[in-house]
């Protein structure tokens, strides 16, 4: 088995090239928040809790598009802490996820100019999903509390 061993720099300008092939790019990034965002708002589950919660849809937006920046070309544009983030959020239940992923996957299929790039996105939307239920909730039958000081 042969291990290359690559810089910080060479895995971004990797990432960024393979994303730039698939037609991924901040012009990209930004149609998918916004458009994203204004099903979010439509949506009868995600709407109410995202009224709940953002009050300025201009200052949430582009830390969104950095967030999405930094995950899908490793921009390193976002410096936030989306599990405090979430776990502060009111009124939301594991299922809402499903419903986040389903909303976002639909979007991305309006938008995407590949299905490769539908499934770049949300292979990290999914996990992204994953690790915030496991932050929120917990594993089943183990409250988060518990599985906080189980690490």
């Amino acid at each position: 088995m042969t291990f290359r061993v690559r810089s910080a720099d060479q895995r971004r300008a990797e990432i960024q090239a393979r994303a730039a092939a698939m037609g991924i790019d901040e012009a990209f990034i930004s149609r998918l928040v916004e458009t994203f965002y204004g099903h979010v708002r439509e949506d009868e589950t995600l709407g109410p809790i995202f009224a709940g919660q953002v009050e300025d849809w201009d200052e949430h937006l582009p830390k969104m598009k950095d967030f999405w920046s930094s995950v899908a070309l490793n921009s390193g544009r976002y410096a936030g802490k989306p599990v405090p983030a979430h776990r502060k959020l009111d009124g939301v239940s594991a299922a809402d996820f499903t419903v986040w992923l389903s909303l976002f996957e639909r979007t991305l299929e309006e938008l995407a100019p590949s299905p490769e790039v539908v499934s770049y996105f949300m292979e990290r939307a999914d996990r992204i999903a994953r690790s915030l239920q496991l932050a929120m909730f917990g594993l089943p039958n183990l409250p988060p509390a518990k599985l906080a000081e189980n690490f």
